[in-house]
């Protein structure tokens, strides 16, 4: 299997989803982002294992498993994402034994699997599949959209209805706005144009 490593670039509130957050990884070789819609107790859990001075009084779930598997000699090897379903992540911990050297591998939702992996220092990775069925693949520019009326222009029509051109122009401006559902959404669209020329 030709995995891919992920690094975290970010948690951002969800702008189409009420409550959900979507976390953004990166493939750095590529500059592929691979946005993930999360829960919001999912996020606080992956902004707290980021920022490592932070302890929360009492120890939230995800604490709670990271001493299980401290205080049963295993630490957590790696993190892959393997497969999307209709818009749903799959995810494996991988674990490993220190004393038997024994690996486990858990089946886990994907927001779990990265806040475990926070919590271990562990590495995430996907697969080549899974970054060109739901990968982004943009340069995030810093400077502001020549036409910062664009996105309200085209916000009522169907995306069918918009050129190549203008569905590229609205992918970028939803991915600098961290509108990660809206820009999944403009991507396929541009990719079921693309089967068709082929």
């Amino acid at each position: 299997m030709d995995l891919k490593q992920l690094v975290i670039r970010g948690i951002s509130y969800s702008q189409t989803q009420s409550g959900a957050y979507a976390l953004l990884l990166e493939h750095e070789e590529t500059n592929v982002k691979l946005p993930v819609v999360i829960g919001n107790f999912e996020a606080q859990s992956i902004s707290l294992g980021l920022e490592k001075d932070i302890h929360p009084p009492r120890p939230l779930t995800h604490d709670l498993f990271a001493k299980f598997i401290t205080d049963t000699k295993h630490s957590i090897a790696s993190v892959i994402i393997y497969q999307i379903v209709d818009g749903v992540f799959f995810s494996n911990i991988n674990l490993l034994n220190e004393e038997t050297g024994q690996a486990v591998v858990l089946d886990a939702r994907t927001s779990d699997a990265v806040a475990m992996a926070v919590r271990f220092d562990a590495p995430i990775f996907t697969t080549e599949e899974v970054l060109s069925e739901a990968g982004i693949l943009l340069e995030i520019e810093e400077k502001q959209s020549e036409d910062p009326e664009f996105s309200d222009l085209v916000a009522d029509q169907s995306l069918s209805s918009l050129s190549m051109d203008d569905l590229q122009k609205l992918l970028e401006d939803a991915v600098k706005d961290e509108d990660f559902d809206t820009a999944m959404e403009i991507q396929e669209e541009i990719k079921r144009r693309k089967k068709k020329i082929e």
